[in-house]
């Protein structure tokens, strides 16, 4: 097809954040031939974001706490011979050949013609939108490091400008060095708000207060956890230093459950939380500000593993994350993944993530097996270690089954279809919905723009006390919107990928990439195992689409 890539790389490492970025340059100095996708124009991801060149900064360090670890990977990956395709975005993979190889299809507008103009350009005469080139790129096994996206939890006044996601409001702060407003309420839930009050306060915004709807009282459960992962403490108490410097003042068991103002928000009501996140009755109370950046955690981003049928497990927030070999291999063989896929857990533990699945993918395509074994073996009881507390950090700071309870009826649930929550319930009670797909047939709630990804949790949620079954993951064959001429320009596939119906390890027929001597016989797998404790079924169906079509409903 037009745009393909002949070439068959060894690995395509698809996302440039702290897992793709350890994962690609570890395997280019294991000597394979490495192709580094990303949509967008730079390497980072979200956490080591930075500001555009346009904009001058001279220390971009300065909004990270962790930059001399990005500055290491960004040497390493010019000094490389990694093929580095930034401004790809991918929309779907498949396997070709019988399975020997996968196929990534992806869209872009870089320049390529002599002139300097785009193809996609050229061609636009010919059915393709500009701004969009299509380009597939081969390789011999694929490296999931797609992150995740923020998770939002709808409330009366949430459409207002000014209402923006926390992990939007650190992203411009990094990217363009710019604030949402002057007076800031950060609210929600999880560690992600004490790094971005930190932020804003240090930029120069006045945060009146911290927001966080559950309490810290959950680390104290697995204090085994928290005294192996000492570094987290540490991160902790920095970030309450800075608040105490500022004056911000952190209220927990609390939740921002409506925003006001006409033109922006001007003020929003702060109401006290009991255990299942219902408003207590007297307790809301106004707070006076020109933003408010709200998050109530992560969600891991797997459209692309989900489409092939790759297992996966539910994490204790209700999210699903990829369920994974302790050696990072999906259900699928030949499928690695590394970071937020397989579950929230941080930088940290994304790069050791992704430099151990770089080493188990050296392993599998060239028979030998890698060294120095001390580290690995170090690095995946660290990777043991950190995932250990990312479970702990996910129950600490899972939403309770009383939120729901803020909604009023006309609050928007689906912004792009404007559909209401008062519409969700009367699908359920009148209509007799029993799960979120019915709920989006009945009212079109997730078939705009994000496909679900913004409203999926809270229709869920909506849906839950009629629900028979757990939501299914999202099953979405597009993760991206493309023209209809792209999809008809794909060649048809000799095969499709099988997922596998045991619990082993998805190691090599030969073995030789089990590497049995990184086996810790006094320490765990680790919970990213397909035999997770909480995954009601971590075995994958026989065939990637064991439902006569895609699930298109929201999480």
């Amino acid at each position: 097809m037009p745009g393909s890539i002949p070439e068959a790389y060894d690995v395509a490492v698809l996302g440039a954040g702290p897992a793709g970025l350890t994962g690609a340059v570890t395997a280019a100095e294991l000597g394979l031939r490495v192709a580094l996708l990303d949509a967008s124009d730079r390497p980072g991801g979200q956490f080591y974001r930075h500001p555009a060149p346009a904009t001058g900064a001279t220390r971009p360090e300065a909004l990270h706490h962790d930059w001399a670890a990005y500055a290491d990977l960004r040497d390493r990956l010019a000094a490389s011979d990694v093929t580095q395709l930034f401004g790809h975005h991918v929309w779907t993979v498949t396997r070709e050949t019988a399975g020997e190889r996968w196929a990534v299809h992806a869209l872009t507008g870089e320049e390529d013609g002599e002139d300097g103009t785009h193809t996609d350009m050229r061609r636009a005469g010919r059915g393709l939108v500009p701004g969009q080139r299509p380009v597939t790129v081969r390789a011999h096994a694929i490296l999931l490091a797609t992150g995740s996206y923020e998770r939002h939890l709808p409330f009366p006044g949430w459409t207002l400008p000014g209402v923006v996601g926390a992990g939007g409001a650190q992203a411009m702060l990094k990217s363009g060095l710019a604030l949402p407003g002057s007076r800031v309420v950060v609210a929600g839930s999880g560690p992600l708000l004490l790094a971005v009050a930190t932020s804003l306060a240090a930029a120069g915004a006045e945060v009146p207060e911290v927001v966080e709807a559950s309490g810290y009282l959950g680390y104290a459960r697995r204090p085994g956890a928290l005294a192996a992962n000492p570094h987290k403490l540490a991160e902790a108490a920095l970030h309450g230093t800075a608040l105490l410097r500022h004056r911000v003042r952190l209220r927990t068991r609390s939740a921002v459950t409506e925003a006001h103002g006409t033109d922006r928000v001007e003020a929003v009501t702060v109401s006290r939380l009991d255990r299942d996140w219902r408003p207590v009755p007297g307790t809301a109370r106004r707070v006076a500000c020109d933003a408010l950046a709200v998050g109530h955690g992560l969600v891991p981003h797997i459209d692309l593993a989900t489409t092939l049928g790759c297992a996966t497990r539910r994490a204790a927030d209700g999210t699903h994350a990829l369920a994974l070999s302790p050696l990072q291999e999906t259900s699928l063989p030949g499928m690695w993944a590394a970071g937020e896929t397989s579950g929230i857990g941080g930088a940290q533990l994304a790069r050791a993530e992704g430099e151990l699945a770089a080493a188990a993918i050296a392993a599998r395509l060239t028979g030998e097996r890698p060294s120095p074994l001390p580290r690995l073996r170090a690095l995946r009881r660290r990777r043991d270690r950190m995932r250990a507390f990312a479970e702990t950090m996910t129950a600490a700071h899972a939403p309770g089954p009383g939120w729901t309870g803020w909604l009023s009826d006309d609050t928007d649930v689906c912004r792009c279809e404007e559909v209401t929550a008062g519409r969700v319930r009367e699908a359920v009670a009148d209509y007799g919905a029993r799960d979120a797909r019915t709920v989006k047939l009945l009212t079109r709630a997730g078939m705009g723009w994000c496909q679900g990804r913004m409203c999926g949790t809270a229709v869920a949620s909506l849906t839950a006390p009629a629900a028979t079954t757990p939501t299914p993951p999202d099953r979405r064959p597009l993760a991206t919107p493309i023209p209809l001429t792209t999809l008809a320009n794909l060649p048809i596939p000799a095969a499709e990928p099988t997922g596998r119906t045991d619990h082993t390890d998805p190691g090599g027929p030969s073995g030789s990439d089990d590497l049995d001597d990184l086996d810790d016989p006094d320490g765990p797998d680790g919970p990213d195992g397909p035999d997770s404790p909480g995954d009601p079924n971590p075995h994958p169906h026989p065939h990637p689409h064991p439902h006569p079509h895609p699930h298109p409903h929201p999480q």
